[in-house]
């Protein structure tokens, strides 16, 4: 298009009230400046593009044209002008955030509550999966926030803490008592006991994997489970020693459901928190996270 797209916009307004003297005062501009942005248009374009009369001016056939397309040029730019005067007024947008079901339940749901009750307008997709899928998806653009455990790497991603998390072992004490009347008193719950681990997939898994690697620990009878949830269930029928997070199962410790199995060494907490990569970041986004850094 060789044209200014402001001739197309004298033109336009020209055409509609058919006055140049109209179209002056609608764009705040002299009837001179008019007449020559039109002949300029006309030049470029090799045709006339208006006949003029004691009334104004009218569209010739080349004019009406040219008219009925920059019209619905006009139309579609004013719609999507308003289009995001609805996104700036309603706060509208759509982010996409990964999530596993664990840290969804216990975490993710008190964040989406308030900021629903805030934002109504935005609408949120949530992709239910480990974190290690989670963190490929944001690589791959395909979600805009994750929440996840602090990833050691973080190539070209930014992290906005959230909370501390200690990984513990549980049980419930009926597996215990049963465990050492069976075994004696001395018994190592580890060697002798089924161990309970999230499955090889889970960031959680490969840090409790690592631990127990670095500490000794050997489990000789492991099952793996793929939720957080189904590990606390399990360990609260008695089915075996779960590694879990603390945080998520204060109320079963305080109501001596479950009872922490006590190792050697200690578990390092990790940090939770949101991670998102900066330079693809909408409004919609950047509402989204500025809210959760201050809650």
């Amino acid at each position: 298009m060789e044209q200014n797209l402001s001739q197309y916009r004298i033109f336009y307004e020209v055409a509609r009230s058919g006055n140049i003297s109209r179209a002056a005062r609608e764009l705040y501009i002299s009837q001179p400046a008019i007449s020559k942005a039109i002949s300029k248009l006309e030049d470029s374009l090799g045709t006339v593009l208006f006949t003029r009369n004691s009334r104004g001016v009218q569209l010739t056939e080349e004019g009406a044209v040219l008219f009925e397309h920059i019209r619905k040029a006009f139309e579609e730019l004013a719609l999507g002008e308003q289009e995001l005067r609805k996104f700036k007024d309603f706060h509208m947008g759509h982010i996409r955030i990964g999530v596993s079901n664990t840290l969804c339940r216990f975490i993710m749901l008190d964040y989406l509550k308030g900021f629903i009750e805030r934002y109504p307008h935005i609408k949120i997709t949530i992709e239910s999966q480990s974190s290690t899928h989670t963190l490929s998806m944001l690589e791959q653009q395909k979600i805009d926030i994750g929440l996840v455990a602090q990833p050691h790497a973080q190539k070209n991603l930014e992290f906005i803490p959230v909370m501390d998390i200690q990984d513990i072992f549980v049980a419930a004490p009926s597996y215990l008592e049963n465990l050492r009347l069976r075994e004696g008193d001395h018994v190592d719950l580890f060697q002798s006991g089924n161990v309970m681990l999230l499955d090889r997939e889970n960031i959680t898994r490969r840090y409790i994997d690592d631990y127990m690697n670095v500490n000794h620990i050997a489990a000789n009878n492991l099952l793996e489970v793929t939720t957080m949830d189904l590990l606390i269930e399990f360990a609260r029928i008695g089915l075996g020693i779960a590694c879990v997070i603390r945080e998520f199962v204060e109320e079963d410790l305080k109501a001596g459901r479950l009872v922490q199995v006590r190792t050697d060494a200690h578990i390092h907490k990790r940090t939770v928190g949101f991670v998102y990569c900066p330079s693809r970041m909408s409004h919609a986004v950047g509402t989204f996270l500025s809210f959760a850094a201050g809650k």
